[in-house]
């Protein structure tokens, strides 16, 4: 834990509580908040690849999770790695939910997080390749059998993972970690982790989902809301500066106890619970009722322009009823507007084929589409289209 700037990182321990909070509140159903979370989970594995350098379109994203890919090997191959992602992010929260204790921290949890992912891409991505050009096979969640260099960086001897990773979960785990700093912990770890670099490859992500299970453990998730992968992948490359400047060796004797520079460890914190308030913060802009209510507004009058001006009336009042209720069933749409059985299928009908809504079954209730059609409308600024260095 760093002991540098330690004030600045309290302060900012509390604002993303007190924030993380607000969010939760700003969407007040836990359907239109599920439907939600789907969308940011499909933005997080879009930010974790470009991340890792690959680029792939929300719309692409979302056609792969139809298993509808590409033709094109190289679309195909980030398309693959998008919906790996996004269902090892499922599984992960699902078994933090059914598991209140088990310890994100464990090298069992990361191993198992590995495995997740690379057991859902072919095998012939089980391989990595060193600065030299010489190739190592990878056994997904197996931790690595021989030593690599990460750019300037030389992580353990691979003989001495099992201790290192022994000390990280001792220590992040520890009674010494308060339960007012364990972002500050988080933080910390993310960095650590990152410097022990236990896989052969993959390490990136499974740094930054295990940030994601932390900061579920420490209930700033928001439900999925948001996504720190966003955040890092627009700050590339002061997010690479952060964690090299980390890995220093101590530069004084007021530098720290350990071998690693104890201010940089303090810079590279700050930078990450920065990140992390900037990202709640920019969802809760999206979120503010009123104006997500005009969003949804303006998208109907001015995509689907060539319906009539009372046909975009009732489905603005039909989605902003959703937005509100989560779901309705199909017969209340009749009540809601006054119509006759046909008219009221009729509009259902409407806005299925424009991907407005969708039912979990097929003849379900109603519930809000959140999907690559409509949301650069309803939540602009979501997916950046960044340069992959």
């Amino acid at each position: 834990m760093p002991q540098h700037q330690r004030a600045t990182l309290a302060v900012l321990s509390a604002k993303i509580l007190r924030k993380s909070g607000e969010l939760r509140r700003a969407l007040p159903n836990a359907l239109v908040r599920n439907e939600l979370a789907k969308l940011v989970r499909t933005m997080n594995s879009y930010y974790s690849n470009l991340i890792e350098g690959h680029k792939t379109l929300p719309r692409d994203i979302d056609r792969a999770l139809r298993h509808d890919f590409s033709k094109s090997r190289s679309e195909q191959r980030n398309q693959i790695l998008s919906v790996a992602h996004i269902e090892t992010e499922m599984a992960m929260r699902e078994r933090l939910s059914k598991e209140p204790d088990l310890d994100p921290f464990s090298e069992k949890f990361l191993s198992w997080l590995h495995k997740e992912f690379y057991s859902r891409l072919p095998e012939s991505e089980w391989i990595t390749t060193s600065l030299s050009g010489q190739t190592y096979p990878l056994n997904p969640g197996e931790l690595r059998g021989y030593n690599v260099d990460v750019g300037q960086h030389t992580p353990p001897d691979h003989s001495a993972l099992p201790e290192f990773l022994e000390t990280f979960r001792t220590f992040y785990k520890g009674k010494q970690i308060l339960a007012t700093e364990q972002l500050i912990a988080a933080a910390a770890a993310h960095h650590r982790l990152a410097w022990i670099h236990p896989f052969g490859d993959g390490n990136g992500r499974v740094t930054r989902l295990h940030s994601q299970a932390a900061m579920i453990r420490s209930e700033v998730d928001c439900e999925g809301l948001w996504t720190l992968s966003r955040g890092l992948a627009r700050n590339r490359k002061t997010y690479y500066q952060q964690l090299a400047l980390a890995d220093r060796t101590r530069q004084s004797d007021i530098d720290g106890r350990s071998n690693l520079s104890d201010s940089s460890l303090a810079e590279f914190c700050v930078f990450f619970l920065t990140t992390i308030l900037d990202q709640i913060e920019f969802m809760l802009e999206l979120l503010d009722p009123k104006a997500l209510n005009n969003r949804v507004e303006q998208y109907v009058r001015f995509q689907i322009s060539e319906l009539s001006a009372q046909t975009r009336n009732r489905i603005v009042s039909l989605l902003h009823a959703l937005l509100h209720e989560g779901e309705l069933g199909r017969g209340s749409v009749q009540s809601i507007f006054g119509l006759k059985a046909s008219s009221s299928r009729e509009l259902i009908q409407i806005c299925f084929a424009q991907n407005l809504i969708h039912s979990p079954t097929p003849k379900g209730p109603l519930r809000l589409s959140f999907n690559a059609d409509v949301l650069e409308s309803y939540f602009p600024r979501l997916f950046t289209d960044l340069p992959v260095e």
